[in-house]
């Protein structure tokens, strides 16, 4: 059985002084005239969208119904360690009106479901955090 592409995302980045990233759909158009941080916050939030998609699906498939819609921070950190250059990340989630107990469980099932975290998986380390809701 072939392969099924639910969803695509192409960019096109040039760096310098003139830098920017542009997606063909348009929804992305960003000026990068650095390629640091610019990277470690693109991953961010491609990761966070991606992550709340699957949480979204893990409370499908364990019939929890969320009263409020998820958020998440993510922080990506490139660290210069023995030699070379690697990543780190922490995902603060937070899962308000629900039991910690089952937002957690949420949490752990969105990261093996999340494409994103299935890449980085044994690659890179990362924290994962039920956070509390941010007050407004």
């Amino acid at each position: 059985m072939a392969d099924k592409i639910l969803f695509t995302g192409t960019t096109h980045v040039k760096g310098g002084a003139e830098g920017y990233a542009r997606s063909t759909n348009g929804l992305l158009d960003i000026q990068l005239p650095e390629p640091h941080p610019a990277a470690e916050n693109l991953f961010a939030a491609a990761w966070s969208a991606c992550f709340l998609g699957a949480l979204g699906l893990a409370a499908q498939q364990k019939k929890v119904a969320l009263p409020v819609t998820p958020e998440i921070d993510t922080t990506i950190d490139l660290l210069h360690k023995d030699g070379g250059f690697v990543l780190r990340a922490r995902l603060d989630v937070q899962v308000p009106g629900i039991d910690r107990a089952v937002a957690q469980e949420l949490i752990e099932a969105a990261h093996a479901i999340c494409p994103y975290s299935k890449a980085v998986a044994g690659n890179i380390d990362i924290e994962l955090t039920l956070a509390e809701p941010a007050l407004a």
